[in-house]
């Protein structure tokens, strides 16, 4: 996901939905056998933050094959393309039918000239050759599909969501999505949906369109449930799946205490967050966990949600991520935490 805007943690929906009954969008495939339910989000392979070699990047997919996950999401908007490149050469001469990829259309890279100067991408550690540009239409929605399919390097993605459309949605809604129906009927793609860091726009797709599934970054944590006022209802009634990315508000809920800069959303944590995630840590601790263990799992309970996407920057924190998703953790403490936010949780 794009990074967002800074939020106040919010509170969450008082009033439980019992989900319908759906078949899971991802089946078996998200994890081999047995498996936690975790993805892969593949924004540090564009170097995200900071630049990855090549054998980095590749060893990051490779322990996450290793260690069961089955689901990658990428995107042309992580590293000018790069994060796509990679992800191919890592799949390469993997069968097709035993992963799940997942890309996003709305921003078109479009080439600019380079004069010799260093220039860097704000976010990701690459030379800016090309340039974001922003189309929800018919034609630019094909075109930005048929360039990260030649990314990636095969002839198909699984799911195709459309990305960050905050400021976009007329044309989101009226152009970009028949487009993807487009795509989903002559069995181009498989799945069709819209990924966001806020959900009440998702939740107008959800109940407006025939989406297949969504993703929300960052509004189904410890921090900030929103999501659970509008977006998770909205998709228990419509049979929608979730796709949870963000789970740690890009930072705080996984680097608080280490001594590391602690970032809510992409920004510094102000007090008021920083206040509410010692409350919770402490609470954690005092059932004998950690913070990021449960705020990894913590979107899991919510019935529509079906995989968690999570970052890595090395192979071993995907082996960390792993240990920590598979962790037990005492049922009284996710009541207890349902106390402490006020949340509803649209259990299983």
């Amino acid at each position: 996901m794009a990074h967002g805007g800074e939020h106040e943690p919010a509170g969450s929906a008082t009033t439980s939905v019992t989900p319908v009954e759906r078949t899971s969008l991802f089946s078996d495939s998200v994890t081999a056998p047995g498996q936690f339910p975790l993805s892969l989000g593949c924004a540090q392979l564009g170097n995200l933050h900071r630049p990855l070699s090549n054998e980095d990047a590749v060893s990051i997919v490779e322990s996450a094959w290793e260690h069961g996950l089955r689901y990658f999401d990428t995107a042309p908007h992580y590293g000018l393309g790069l994060s796509e490149r990679r992800l191919g050469q890592a799949l390469r001469g993997r069968p097709r039918d035993t992963f799940i990829v997942s890309t996003k259309v709305g921003r078109l890279l479009e080439s600019r000239s380079v004069d010799g100067t260093p220039n860097r991408d704000r976010l990701h550690h690459v030379p800016a050759t090309h340039e974001r540009v922003w189309d929800f239409s018919r034609d630019g929605v094909r075109r930005s599909l048929e360039e990260s399919l030649e990314r990636l390097g095969t002839d198909r993605v699984d799911v195709v969501y459309l990305h960050d459309p905050d400021d976009h949605a007329a044309e989101a809604l009226d152009d970009a999505y028949p487009a993807l129906e487009e795509l989903r009927a002559q069995g181009v793609v498989r799945a069709i949906g819209a990924g966001m860091n806020q959900s009440a726009l998702l939740t107008r797709f959800v109940r407006e369109t025939d989406v297949d599934v969504v993703m929300i970054a960052g509004r189904l944590t410890l921090l900030d449930s929103s999501a659970a006022d509008d977006l998770v209802p909205a998709c228990s009634e419509r049979g929608v799946g979730v796709a949870a990315a963000g789970v740690f508000n890009s930072g705080v809920l996984a680097t608080l205490g280490s001594g590391e800069p602690v970032t809510y959303d992409y920004a510094p944590a102000p007090d008021a967050v920083l206040h509410r995630a010692r409350r919770i840590q402490h609470l954690c601790h005092s059932y004998g966990t950690d913070l990021a263990t449960v705020a990894l799992q913590f979107p899991l309970r919510f019935g529509p949600v079906e995989t968690i996407t999570v970052g890595c920057d090395s192979a071993e924190q995907v082996a960390r991520n792993v240990t920590a998703a598979q962790a037990p953790i005492p049922e009284g403490l996710w009541e207890a935490i349902n106390q402490l936010i006020d949340c509803q949780l649209y259990t299983r």
